[in-house]
């Protein structure tokens, strides 16, 4: 079966059988973690790096960097008893704009973040394809956890 992850959103799936799917990061940045000894994989859609305020971080904590990735993560741990030792974490999307005017550079700014964020919690990055001018879409495998993934330019 597949799960589909939306924009600030996190699906967890157990069965091998099962595909993880998110569509279409821009300057969104997806987070996978695996666990091969269980094939146990996580994938969260981060939006922004981190909320505005407390009260929007409160609303949607899944939709940010700093919020989010430590949900997923201590749900694999806690209720899946997964050890920060066993995943292996990748990254996908965070592109640059186009326009010459991006002074948000949201993109970049969700990277660092969530670097910052999985660097805090001890935990490694096995691989990334991030950055540049391309929209990702990406399919994750729990059987095996690879990773498809299919770009498109951003256009515009």
């Amino acid at each position: 079966m597949d799960k589909i992850v939306g924009i600030g959103e996190y699906g967890i799936a157990e069965k091998r059988e099962d595909f993880i799917k998110t569509y279409a990061l821009a300057s969104c940045v997806a987070v996978t973690a695996y666990n091969p000894d269980n094939h146990l994989a996580g994938m969260i859609h981060i939006a922004l790096p981190h909320p505005v305020n407390e009260k929007e971080g409160q609303r949607r904590p899944i939709y940010y960097a700093t919020s989010g990735i430590p949900i997923m993560i201590d749900r694999l741990r806690l209720e899946y008893g997964c050890q920060l030792r066993d995943l292996q974490v990748k990254l996908f999307g965070g592109a640059d704009s186009l326009r010459v005017d991006d002074y948000f550079k949201i993109g970049q700014r969700n990277i660092k973040a969530v670097r910052e964020t999985l660097l805090a919690m001890n935990l490694k990055i096995l691989d990334e394809q991030i950055g540049g001018y391309l929209s990702r879409s990406i399919t994750m495998s729990v059987s095996t956890g690879q990773i498809e993934i299919k770009t498109l330019p951003i256009n515009c």
